[in-house]
């Protein structure tokens, strides 16, 4: 039996926390659904910015950590890498600041399905401590929507229906 891969781009602003947690979250969890044969998809995860801010958060480094969550290739790089047409392929992309769901993205190759999660931003946090809590906050929101979502049966739903079950992952409340 085959495993299909999809490939999956975040975008928030800077590229420095929401969608950098976004990637090595969902790349920790599809590696746990191949190691358990839990699942007939797999999935590679990619993170950009709008206007990167060039490095990671270190806090968000740190809680990745603490989780053991992978952090060797993490990077804060521009959306512009991916919009190449000789760049990866991308089957799903997933705004995860309401500031990237507002620009005008770039039309990507290979017309991914698209949604919005919105998630606040741990760079609007007035001191340290707050913004460890927004961290925390975004971790667990998409920790919970990214199980949602490797668990969605994608092979069996159309594309209208796809979409829609994306869209109320990130209109879910938490």
């Amino acid at each position: 039996m085959s495993t299909q891969t999809f490939n999956v781009l975040f975008i928030c602003s800077g590229n420095s926390a929401r969608s950098i947690l976004a990637e090595a979250l969902l790349n920790h969890i599809s590696d746990g659904l191949l190691l358990s044969h839990q699942s007939q998809a797999s999935f590679r995860a990619y993170s950009a910015g709008v206007t990167p801010l060039g490095e990671v958060n270190p806090h968000v480094l740190a809680l990745l950590q603490r989780h053991k969550i992978p952090i060797d290739n993490l990077r804060s790089k521009s959306w512009d890498e991916f919009a190449r047409p000789d760049s990866v392929q991308m089957d799903f992309v997933f705004t995860v600041c309401d500031q990237a769901a507002q620009q005008q993205c770039p039309t990507w190759p290979g017309q991914p399905l698209a949604a919005h999660w919105s998630l606040e931003d741990p760079a609007s946090a007035s001191d340290v401590e707050k913004q460890k809590k927004l961290i925390m906050n975004a971790f667990l929101q998409l920790h919970r929507r990214l199980d949602i979502f490797t668990n969605l049966p994608i092979d069996t739903l159309d594309r209208i229906s796809l979409k829609r079950k994306l869209d109320d992952i990130g209109d879910a409340q938490e």
